[in-house]
């Protein structure tokens, strides 16, 4: 999840962002020699391709294994695929239904695991958002980003990732498709510390007035 990274955490993997896209030829031999495994248990267009594009741009390569391949939690538990996979690779990508099993993975593995989308979260997605905001803004001071729809696991990374960035979140859900609360409440708590309002309601006006971004 995004919560798992800290203010100053979030802030690098940003910045090392920023500056790879503005400089991507000193980074073609960054991940030479490195492999990363991607897990799919639901299909995808940008994931496996953006995943897979990026790891080849900065000199490694990714590997992708079909829910067939795999049968994670079905065919094989989840601890011997992690067990296995890390004899073999750098890191794991996963894109999965139940968040346990990213948190499983990362348990019972001994290289990096990376959340590429759970039901509960959807957080490589959410940083990159930020990014762009940074990129049109030029700063997250001040910035107000208004999310529209169901609260999902876009929703619910948006309002970790503001909360860690000071970007606020006003977040506008259809009755009975709220936002996990604990989830609400983390981030309103956490972003006192970096200046990120959070507010949750079924109102759309309310939602987006003052917002900069429109998110839905």
């Amino acid at each position: 999840t995004v919560r798992d990274l800290s203010v100053a955490e979030v802030g690098a993997v940003l910045d090392q962002a920023a500056d790879v896209k503005k400089n991507p030829g000193a980074y073609r031999k960054a991940l030479d020699g490195k492999t990363l495994a991607m897990i799919f248990q639901k299909p995808s267009l940008r994931t496996r391709v953006t995943f897979e594009a990026g790891m080849t741009q900065l000199g490694g390569h990714a590997i992708y294994m079909s829910p067939s391949e795999v049968g994670l939690g079905v065919r094989e538990s989840v601890a011997d695929v992690a067990r296995n996979l890390e004899r073999w690779v750098d890191g794991i990508m996963a894109r999965v239904f139940a968040h346990k099993l990213v948190e499983d993975l990362a348990a019972h593995a001994r290289v990096p695991v990376i959340n590429g989308l759970s039901d509960d979260f959807h957080p490589v997605q959410a940083l990159s958002d930020m990014q762009t905001i940074k990129e049109t803004a030029g700063t997250f001071k001040g910035i107000k980003l208004a999310y529209v729809g169901d609260g999902n696991n876009m929703t619910h990374s948006l309002l970790e990732a503001g909360a860690r960035t000071g970007v606020s979140v006003s977040a506008a859900t259809p009755a009975g498709y709220e936002p996990r609360a604990d989830i609400v409440a983390w981030a309103a708590e956490a972003g006192r510390q970096t200046g990120c309002v959070v507010d949750v309601s079924h109102d759309i006006a309310r939602a987006v007035k003052g917002a900069h971004f429109i998110y839905t």
